[in-house]
């Protein structure tokens, strides 16, 4: 049996990502990687699950450099491209290209049981599967709520934003849920995060992450926790969540919430500085964690 502290399942992706204001650029990026990279820094045991072509297994590197160990096995990655209309970095427009695989449970390593960190990009009724196969197995689980809220249309590759009908059940198999403000919205029909996450704990909710361009929030046992991002820039905009997410999960393996959500923030206002994953130390972020707000 292999031993980690979280494994990541999920897939790796390229974009065409179109800033406003700004010439567009190809990112080599995917949910799985922003957040797999971020936990990576701390030291602990990190593994990723996903798929990919021998064509484009340099996508990889990354992951292999940080010390994250890998199981491939051969599928399609997905592709993407993101506009940016206006200066707001929460409204954006996405077009699916490529959409990636499915991951099913007989497909899994021989994993103790441990926290499992879903970033999946694909079908909805697949990843339940999954996440009621890993849960009967005695897994912890987090889930990115944008892997069922974000739903591509099959003619015109547009994604919108959409209600997720199975929102309660996926709320009562999760120790952790991240969302952003937008998907929160859509799910609860509040504008405000924090009554999104009063109505997420409502719901069921363990521990909900919910990110916005003025910071992260965190719902936890009835105490909402706010921590403010300090970047300077928004270049690195895509992933914030995602590293937020991953950063968070791995210092809360052995640190409260408040601390967590400040070290999340701190490296995610890093990170949003340049394209790409977090490749910064951990002096790194603890040096912004003690500056105050900009």
């Amino acid at each position: 049996m292999n031993r980690y502290d979280i494994v990541c399942i999920g897939h790796m992706g390229t974009g065409i990502i179109v800033p406003f204001g700004g010439s567009s650029f190809v990112e080599e990026g995917s949910p799985l990687l922003f957040a797999s990279m971020a936990a990576s820094r701390l030291g602990k045991r990190i593994a990723v699950v996903t798929k990919i072509s021998g064509s484009e297994e340099y996508l990889l590197e990354p992951l292999k450099a940080a010390g994250i160990d890998l199981f491939v096995k051969p599928g399609d990655i997905v592709q993407y491209r993101v506009v940016f209309p206006t200066a707001d970095v929460d409204q954006r427009q996405a077009f699916l290209i490529k959409g990636g695989e499915v991951f099913a449970v007989g497909e899994m390593p021989p994993f103790e049981p441990c926290l499992v960190h879903l970033c999946l990009v694909g079908a909805r009724e697949p990843q339940l599967d999954l996440m009621r196969a890993l849960k009967a197995r005695g897994f912890r689980l987090s889930v990115d709520m944008q892997s069922f809220v974000l739903q591509a249309d099959n003619e015109i590759g547009i994604v919108r934003l959409k209600d997720v009908p199975e929102k309660k059940e996926i709320l009562g198999m999760t120790d952790f849920v991240k969302l952003d403000a937008m998907e929160a919205q859509i799910l609860t029909g509040a504008e405000v995060p924090r009554e999104q996450a009063d109505v997420l704990e409502d719901w069921g909710s363990s521990e909900a992450v919910i990110t916005s361009s003025e910071g992260a929030l965190v719902r936890s046992k009835g105490i909402t926790t706010f921590a403010k991002f300090t970047n300077r820039s928004t270049r690195g905009r895509m992933g914030r969540g995602d590293t937020v997410m991953g950063s968070y999960l791995a210092r809360r393996l052995d640190h409260p919430v408040e601390d967590s959500l400040r070290f999340a923030v701190a490296l995610a206002s890093i990170k949003m500085e340049s394209a790409g994953p977090f490749m910064g130390s951990l002096d790194d972020v603890i040096e912004r964690m003690d500056s105050p707000p900009g």
